[in-house]
């Protein structure tokens, strides 16, 4: 009888596998059984590969990272410093960490990913047996906990690989495909700028371990967020004692919430690490990279030392349209310039905001307010008046707020033909206008073709 090698036996049961999965695959089926090797969340070869390479340059951010000695999400903070390092002691404190009953699920997940060989049996049977709780739960099917509920799936994927396969499943066909992505892309729902960072995560393990794109459920939404995503943060910098952050808008009175600024900032590095050849993407990084806006909070570190790329340069964001407007949600956004002192107006949670001169003043759409100049941006209250003239060059769009929500325009003279406009949900139109010539803008409700009677 032929004698096999083990390792050509397990060589030809890869390609078997391979073979197996492409064949799933061209039949138009999914796997949803984990086969990657830990550490599967986040710590891909190439990425563990970057911040080793960190750890040797003793880089500014590695250092930042290296000494702290404490954080508000210690199993994060330790399980990262041991995957890095490889030293058993910050391995041995994240996993006592873990073993408290309280501890936070999606850390406790990440020490089992990243600490597992570090681990006693028991350890490992107990954390195991935790998080299979976890995965097998629907949770309160909020992005934050669907995220949860798959890093516990992974993590436990070697362990209980039937259960595993079940929870993911059940995440990507059922929450994502039959309820989350529809809602996103009709724009039901709406996702704060901090929520991105949940978001991401789960597209991450996902895709590094599924080989699923989550983002091909909702393309046109996943191409608009980078820009979205920087429009949607008032322009002046918010100083704390550990650095500077830029503040995602928010409803509502009250302080920033500088915990927010750092998981929306961190949002905005792992969005870029998901996709960094994409043009929007590459805008985003531009923004990213300003130095005195990096994470050095106790908190924030952990994600600056592991999302953000050093050696990745980005483009100008100062090239990228300063306004942003979606129909489907009534999402807006747009801004006088890219200084730090610009006027900013947007929409937060239904709320129509003016941030000048570091405040924030909350705008009721009414017909008798005056237009107002935002920039290259004429702002007009109300139905429009007919029409409207512009020196060739004053302005770059035209935002009508307060007219009936899904009322039809027709609108001449803003570009070389007329066409039709539908104002979005909240009642707002945005017309670009052409710039090269002087421009008279007629925008009049369009008329309702009404079949004859037979």
């Amino acid at each position: 009888m032929t004698q096999w090698s083990p390792v050509l036996r397990f060589g030809l049961a890869g390609l078997f596998l391979t073979l197996a999965a492409c064949s799933c695959a061209q039949a138009g089926d999914e796997f949803f059984r984990v086969y990657t090797d830990s550490p599967r969340i986040f710590l891909r070869p190439q990425r563990l590969r970057l911040l080793k390479r960190e750890r040797e340059r003793q880089s500014p951010r590695w250092q930042q990272f290296a000494d702290l000695q404490s954080s508000p999400e210690p199993g994060f903070l330790h399980a990262l410093q041991a995957a890095v390092t490889g030293e058993p002691a910050p391995a041995r404190q994240a996993i006592q960490w873990a073993a408290d009953p309280d501890s936070d699920a999606r850390q406790v997940a990440i020490v089992l990913d990243w600490c597992r060989s570090k681990m006693t049996p028991a350890e490992r049977k107990a954390i195991v047996d935790r998080l299979r709780a976890v995965a097998s739960s629907p949770g309160d099917g909020s992005v934050s906990s669907t995220r949860t509920r798959a890093f516990a799936a992974v993590s436990i994927s070697s362990d209980e690989p039937a259960a595993a396969e079940g929870a993911l499943r059940d995440v990507v066909t059922d929450w994502w495909r039959k309820r989350t992505a529809p809602a996103l892309v009709s724009g039901r729902l709406l996702l704060a700028a901090p929520d991105h960072h949940a978001l991401y995560e789960l597209l991450h393990v996902i895709r590094d371990n599924l080989n699923i794109d989550l983002r091909e459920d909702a393309g046109a939404w996943f191409h608009a967020l980078p820009k979205w995503h920087l429009l949607s943060h008032y322009p002046a910098p918010f100083t704390a004692p550990e650095g500077n952050y830029y503040v995602p808008a928010y409803a509502g009175a009250g302080e920033p919430d500088f915990r927010a600024a750092a998981l929306s900032r961190a949002a905005g590095l792992s969005i870029v690490a998901y996709d960094d050849n994409a043009l929007e993407s590459q805008f985003l990084q531009g923004w990213l990279i300003q130095d005195s806006f990096a994470l050095k909070t106790a908190f924030g570190a952990p994600y600056e030392f592991l999302w953000a790329n050093p050696y990745l340069p980005g483009l100008s964001y100062r090239h990228m349209p300063k306004i942003f407007q979606d129909a489907a949600s009534g999402r807006l956004a747009l801004r006088s310039s890219w200084d730090d002192t610009a006027t900013w107006l947007g929409r937060v949670s239904g709320e129509l905001q003016l941030f000048s001169g570091g405040k924030t003043t909350i705008l009721t759409v009414a017909a008798s307010r005056a237009p107002m100049d935002i920039g290259p941006y004429r702002v007009i209250f109300g139905q429009p008046p007919a029409p409207l003239s512009f020196a060739p060059g004053e302005v770059e769009a035209v935002v009508i707020l307060g007219v009936p929500p899904g009322a039809g325009y027709t609108v001449e003279g803003a570009r070389e033909h007329s066409y039709r406009e539908v104002a979005d949900k909240t009642g707002t139109l945005v017309l670009e206008i052409a710039a090269a010539s002087p421009a008279v803008v007629r925008v009049t409700p369009a008329v309702r073709m009404r079949k004859r009677a037979r």
